[in-house]
Order: C-alpha cells, then structure tokens, then sequence
C-alpha cells in the first residue's frame, strides 16, 4: 500500500478524530482507511492510536509518527506545487473571505481569475467569521482588518476605505450631524467584528474618537448595509459596499469631510506549508487588481 497514502489517512484521522471522518475527507471507504492505518502501524511495528468507542488518542509513538507524516504531507504538496510551475495551475482552491467583500469585489475579480485560469476552481467560503486555516482547509484567506492570525503569512493586498453614510428618511427625521461630536445624539450602527464602540475619524491634520450606540448592531456587514437603507441609522460601511447606494441617492455621505481610518486587506495563507502555484497565482492577481478597483471607487487616480 502507498505509504504517503497511509501518511495523509493518519494525519486525517487524528485531526478530525475518526478515521470514518478521514475517510470521507479523503474519497475513500472507511475500510480502505483502517487498511491503511493498519498498514502504517505494521512498518512501524507499534500501535499509533489509542482507540475507544468514543475517541481516538496518541501513543507515544504515535506522536513521533505524526510529526513524520506531516512532513511527508508536507513535501508530497510542495513537490506538486513544483510541478505546477512548469504549466498552467490546476485543481480546486479554497478561499475563504467576508461576506461584503465577496459580493461586491471579490467574486467579480474570481471570474477574471479563472478566465485567465481555465484549469482551476475555486470554492468561495463567505463568512464574516475568521477561520481556521489548518481545519477548514484553507488556501488562502482574505482579511480586513488589523488582527491577523500568529501562524500564518499575511501579504497586503490593499486598503478598505470606508465612509458614514446614511438614508435620506433618516437624515431628513433626525437631522444631518455637521461635526464627529454631534454624533452622540445620533442613532449609530454598529459591526461588532470592528469593535463596534469607537469610530476613529480623521479630517486633514484633526482626528476624533467618536462613542457609537444606536439600537442596532450586528456581526454581518450585508446586514448593516440592509439596516442603513431602512432607514434605522448611520452606519460605517465599506466605500465600495455603498458607492452604487450613493451614486443612486438611496443613501447620503455623513460628515463628508472626515474619513474613518482605513483598513488593510491581507491574504492570509499557512506559513507551514510552500504556497501552491495556484494560491500564489490568485494572490498576485487580487493584489495587481484590488488596488486599481478601490481607487477607482474612491475617485482617484492610479
């Protein structure tokens, strides 16, 4: 049997905890695993797992062998990865990216990707959420913002600008704040992922910290947008989630003349692991492409 067949079933096995899990995982019967954890545990000529009606664990050796068969995995991607240079990338791409950013940028930039890469697929993960990349099994995640993940490499991709904005009903009920202070009287709505409190707004050289509280918060940016446009209050959106609202007038700028401070975007992949041609393919594309798309929402040049 292919020892890095048997390799790949044991790290599967023991990061999902079952080897029925690593099974399916993987595309092969629940028989065909335990053949070929059977196997593993016969070259090594000792018992890997502990195993019970109710959970798996680690001998010692067990631990030992695991390390082994990562770095085995570890090499089996990397090889294949080379052999990608040499044509055209291939195969299935996990990405991983907020639910804003997928429907407004993301996904029409994936299309052009993937003319340009016609061996490839991606699978889009949408979630305003942060991942795991180790157990979702992620190639490449995009992130806004500043907290990024310890293990992982992080390669700038550009910056979100973003704006206060309201409906024109609200506005014309409540009345239109001429300065960052007279937004205490304000209902103000709130991205708990961003903490939601404080809006850090700047206007040339001046800078206000403005306490945001409103009667509506959420953790999915797609609903804060939705609450802006009904209406409920003023909102910090993303410039590209609301250009076409602004162009259309269902919503309006709030205090034009301050800008809240900007947020990085990053790709995200395991620092473990040699990034995959096709990873590293998308990455320069989104980072050729996503700054050309945000400045020219922005109305600037370059």
């Amino acid at each position: 049997m292919d020892r890095l067949t048997a390799a790949q079933v044991f790290v599967e096995t023991v990061e999902r905890g079952s080897a029925t899990s690593a099974a399916a995982a993987l595309g092969m019967s629940r028989a065909m695993a335990s053949r070929y954890l059977g196997a593993l545990e016969g070259w090594t000529g000792t018992r890997l797992l502990h195993r019970t009606t109710r959970r798996l664990s680690l001998t010692s050796a067990g631990e030992r062998v695991l390390d082994l068969s990562r770095e085995m995995v570890r090499l089996a991607a990397s090889l294949t990865a080379v052999a990608e240079e040499g044509d055209s990338p291939q195969g299935w791409l996990r990405v991983a990216a907020p639910t804003i950013l997928s429907e407004e940028r993301l996904t029409p930039l994936l299309a052009g990707f993937l003319r340009a890469h016609p061996r490839l697929s991606t699978d889009l993960r949408a979630s305003d959420q942060p991942v795991d990349l180790v157990e979702d099994r992620i190639d490449v995640a995009i992130r806004i913002g500043h907290r990024l993940d310890p293990g992982c490499i992080a390669r700038k991709l550009g910056d979100c600008r973003s704006v206060l904005c309201a409906s024109p009903g609200y506005l014309e009920a409540r009345g239109t704040p001429r300065r960052p202070s007279d937004l205490s009287a304000q209902a103000c709505l709130t991205y708990t992922n961003f903490g939601a409190a404080e809006w850090m707004l700047r206007s040339g050289g001046e800078s206000a910290t403005v306490t945001a509280s409103g009667p509506f918060r959420t953790n999915e940016a797609l609903a804060l947008r939705r609450a802006a446009l009904s209406g409920i209050g003023i909102a910090m959106l993303p410039r590209f989630a609301v250009a076409a609202h602004l162009d259309t007038g269902a919503l309006r700028l709030v205090l034009p003349g301050w800008e809240p401070s900007p947020l990085p975007i990053h790709a995200l992949y395991l620092s473990r692991l040699h990034l995959p041609a096709a990873a590293r393919a998308l990455i320069d594309h989104l980072t050729e492409h996503l700054p050309r798309e945000e400045a020219a929402n922005c109305g600037e040049a370059g």
